[in-house]
């Protein structure tokens, strides 16, 4: 299944990450027990499918948009998603954007924030990505994740 899905990665037997999906593709990752689906990219991202929550919910998966502009990361962005990994969490959640670039940075912070990951446990960056100073000022958020119970 990865091979054909843009910048695959697999962080854990309970979440995955890629870049933009096709339909066809929405159908294998419910076929392999995906049960939701968090899109980062923005509606007009590369390759944006025009109705993607109605393809997802086609699959019995469930549809959540986080649009995040590439330009412009937030912290409220950033606590949105930790809120809603938290609500799913126990869940096969996917998770992508245009090129899995947004996803790679928040899923960093996930991994070092909420599961504890040292830098030697977590799952890297896409390797193909470099980000710029935007992104380097994201990846330096400091989080509070005692206030993720409340998005601000």
């Amino acid at each position: 299944m990865e091979k054909d899905i843009l910048n695959y990665i697999k962080i854990n037997d309970k979440l995955s990450t890629s870049g933009q999906l096709s339909p066809d593709q929405f159908k294998i990752i419910a076929d392999a027990g995906f049960t939701s689906v968090i899109n980062l990219a923005m509606p007009d991202s590369t390759n944006a499918l025009p109705d993607e929550g109605g393809f997802v919910s086609e699959q019995g998966m469930n549809y959540f948009h986080i649009p995040v502009s590439f330009t412009a990361p937030t912290i409220k962005h950033l606590h949105l998603f930790l809120n809603l990994l938290q609500i799913l969490e126990g869940n096969k959640v996917w998770i992508h954007c245009a090129l899995n670039w947004r996803v790679s940075a928040f899923m960093y912070h996930y991994q070092t924030s909420v599961l504890k990951l040292s830098d030697a446990e977590i799952v890297p960056l896409l390797k193909s990505w470099k980000p710029d100073e935007i992104w380097l000022d994201f990846l330096k958020l400091d989080i509070n994740i005692g206030v993720m119970d409340k998005v601000t």
